[in-house]
């Protein structure tokens, strides 16, 4: 049985405000709760927290219980596998008693502490280290970092040889950090201060006054965004500016840094492209009569993307994910039916080898490998059921040897305790979706609770990789599956395509699909299934909670991107115009109908919701504290049942939630403890 709110709810006012688009007027009593910092939105959300507190404090031992399993479970000296880095390995560790990592550079005779996060934390309520970058002749160490949570980081810069840092300081960047060859320059990107947008690149020299820094590009188009980057080769530097559909890529000679950028290929609507430089020309991703990508060659700098040397043909079925061109090989990135394989193109004899795995489901990708001129690379495996592996393949011999492994501490852990599988639905429309699952060998599935989880949106295809944390769900007999809904790019580019703009609620149906075709076929129980997701996979859940209330005992909902409509209305919140292009321009009639019918806040109603835990950070750049908060206020007040509903914001967080592994297990502890004492499990 469920459990009820015991306590007297949070109650706020209601300050009507009228918003008309396209000769229609609503009306958003909550409006104000954007207000940030002021009395009333600071007392509503400390009044909610507390709330949310409270219920949490009555089964406050199973959430400690839950964390002294991840203690005993997760080597508090846990270690990523090493890696080489501008000629030179190293390895990112944790120990214990420390919230942040510490970055070892390892020589053959002995290690050094290469850079201590913790130090840098020391006395803040929120750390994140963004980059680190390497000058070339590795004497200098540039780091970004964030104060606050809010994505905005400040650039520093270290002298390796005794660890004091100079007095350049470079605020509001992206995080970015590119260094020219001089070992003296180093680009980065300046975000728009309102908007957030990544849009401006600089040039900043050692030892100068970063206010004096020269402006290098200005992307003006408020769809675009601005990255950067270097090439394998060290020959140039990269700047690309890309929409979600559209992309140019400019390059610096990383010789002569002063120098202008230059066009590689110049911007074509729905035209995206990559490149890669090799010593023989130019290598290049693109969509261009290719909706999966095909790779082409150029030996100089191209006119336009037409009648260039095709590498490798378009493929109907096979998306071409990704591309790593070294001087005598070329390996790709492939996704076929969902699951993924890398290829390796000898470009000594064209000679061809596919790294697979014969598995159901799987996660595997290339890791770090930072040499242009290796004859070896790096991949990562894991699943389900089985931690990462970071495998060493020999190019030319294809001989394969297990490089690092990541282990439990708790050794009575074995992979084959557990099983995993995928399963295809049939959706409404016909469409077949993928569903991976995993649970403990032995279990009885049609009695079983069911966790799904889903995302969907940007063409981000959710992996399918092993947690330790999870573990907890699963020793309690629950069942855990990803449902790749359209908007992913599991099934290629046009999976991407059926789940946004006017077929956005493809998504929503995928995933309620997903949900009745587990229970009805018994893989679980039909009446114990909860539902998580955040981001835009909070906008899920807020979709298919409004869609389909009664297929869920339980949501959890982080960082929920909920209040589509308004929003999208308002171009002077971070990141919203470049956000066209995923969900459409409701200054538009056709859209702003369609994301009307499917926004959560504003299609909540007088019914039965399911329990819910919702989440958010004040500092949330990309998805704004006020969404969340309003949407939970209006759900209190027409709601008709007296379900959990809590509201927890993180007042020193960000979109990532709180920094250090501390935060990270506590708020995941909270979200296992919320669904299992709804189960009625105590331990």
């Amino acid at each position: 049985m469920q459990q009820f709110i015991p306590y007297v709810e949070p109650t706020c006012k209601k300050h009507p405000k009228e918003i008309t688009v396209c000769e229609h007027t609503r009306i958003d009593d909550y409006y104000w709760m954007n207000e940030r910092d002021s009395p009333e939105v600071l007392k509503y959300i400390e009044e909610e927290n507390n709330f949310t507190a409270t219920y949490f404090n009555q089964f406050e031992n199973l959430q400690n219980n839950i964390l002294e399993e991840f203690n005993q479970r997760i080597n508090p000296n846990d270690t990523s596998a090493p890696f080489i880095y501008n000629h030179k390995q190293y390895q990112i560790r944790n120990k214990e008693g420390f919230d942040y990592a510490l970055i070892y550079q390892i020589e053959t005779a002995n290690e050094i502490l290469f850079l201590d996060e913790n130090e840098r934390a020391k006395g803040k309520n929120y750390y994140s280290l963004a980059e680190w970058a390497i000058s070339p002749n590795n004497e200098l160490l540039a780091i970004s970092e964030d104060f606050v949570g809010r994505r905005n980081y400040t650039i520093t810069i270290r002298k390796n040889s005794d660890n004091t840092f100079f007095d350049d300081k470079i605020t509001n960047t992206d995080g970015s950090i590119v260094w020219a060859n001089d070992n003296e320059t180093v680009f980065y990107i300046k975000k728009d201060p309102n908007t957030l947008r990544e849009f401006q690149v600089y040039r900043h020299r050692l030892g100068t006054n970063a206010q004096l820094d020269e402006l290098v590009f200005e992307e003006t188009d408020e769809k675009f965004n601005v990255y950067l980057s270097k090439t394998l080769t060290n020959k140039y530097i990269e700047i690309q500016t890309a929409s979600s559909s559209t992309s140019e890529t400019l390059l610096i000679d990383a010789d002569t840094p002063e120098t202008k950028p230059f066009v590689f290929l110049n911007r074509k609507k729905d035209h995206l492209y990559s490149i890669f430089h090799h010593q023989e020309g130019f290598y290049i991703l693109t969509n261009n009569h290719a909706k999966n990508n095909q790779l082409v060659f150029s030996k100089e700098i191209p006119q336009n993307i037409e009648n260039l040397t095709v590498i490798i043909k378009h493929n109907e079925t096979i998306l071409l994910e990704n591309i790593l061109i070294l001087k005598h090989f070329i390996i790709t990135e492939e996704r076929q039916n969902g699951l993924q394989k890398i290829r390796v193109i000898n470009l000594l004899n064209n000679q061809t080898e596919y790294i697979s795995l014969n598995e159901e489901t799987y996660h595997l990708t290339l890791g770090t490998n930072d040499d242009y001129n290796a004859e070896n690379i790096y991949y990562s495996y894991n699943s389900l059921t089985t931690p990462a592996s970071i495998i060493n393949y020999d190019l030319t011999s294809k001989n394969r040897t297990l490089f690092f492994q990541k282990e439990l501490l708790d050794n009575t852990f074995n992979s084959e305790n557990y099983e995993s599988k995928r399963i295809w639905i049939t959706t409404n429309d016909g469409s077949k979706v993928a569903v991976s699952m995993v649970y403990k060998k032995g279990l009885k599935l049609a009695n079983a609770p069911l966790m799904l989880y889903g995302y969907g949106s940007y063409g981000i295809t959710y992996p399918d990789v092993f947690s330790a944390y999870r573990l907890t769900l699963l020793n309690r007999g629950f069942v855990f599956a990803i449902a790749h809904i359209r908007g992913e790019k599991y099934l290629g580019e046009e999976w991407y395509e059926n789940g946004k703009f006017l077929k956005k609620k493809n998504t929503f149906t995928d995933f309620i699909n997903a949900a009745e075709f587990l229970g009805m076929k018994g893989y679980c129980d039909k009446n114990r299934i909860y539902a998580q997701g955040g981001s835009a996979g909070g906008l899920l859940m807020g979709a298919i909670t409004n869609m389909a209330p009664y297929l869920w005992k339980g949501i959890i909902a982080q960082v929920p991107f909920v209040d589509v409509v308004t929003t999208m209305l308002d171009d002077s919140i971070p990141l919203t115009v470049g956000e066209y292009e995923e969900w459409g321009n409701p200054n538009e009639e056709e859209y702003y109908w369609y994301m009307l019918n499917y926004s959560p806040y504003d299609n909540v109603k007088p019914m039965n919701y399911p329990a819910m835990y919702i989440t958010t950070g004040y500092h949330d750049s990309q998805v704004q504290y006020w969404e969340p908060l309003k949407w939970v206020a209006k759900m209190r007040e027409l709601r008709t049942n007296k379900l959990p509903l809590l509201f927890d914001c993180n007042m020193d967080a960000g979109h990532g939630g709180g920094s250090g592994r501390t935060s990270e297990r506590i708020e995941i502890a909270k979200n296992y403890s919320f669904i299992l004492h709804l189960e009625g499990i105590s331990k």
